[in-house]
């Protein structure tokens, strides 16, 4: 999993290793820094997962190699 913006800020890192059937599993079993700000974030965010963007926490991860977790962006 690679973070981003605030994202990257709530977890501590730019990037997990995580084994998980789903993302919602994969979410849950992040060790963030900011707890707090990571469980809220989560409700946010869009995710790529492989490239394609969901929102839908019970997508599985099976065979996936990348997801990336992206939080609302200000600006444009």
């Amino acid at each position: 999993m690679r973070f981003f913006a605030a994202a990257r800020a709530a977890v501590g890192q730019d990037e997990v290793t995580v084994d998980a059937a789903t993302l919602d599993d994969a979410l849950r079993r992040v060790a963030a820094t900011d707890t707090d700000r990571w469980t809220a974030l989560q409700e946010r965010c869009s995710y790529l997962v492989d490239g394609v963007t969901t929102r839908d926490r019970s997508t599985p991860l099976a065979g996936v190699a990348t997801v990336d977790v992206m939080p609302p962006f200000a600006g444009g």
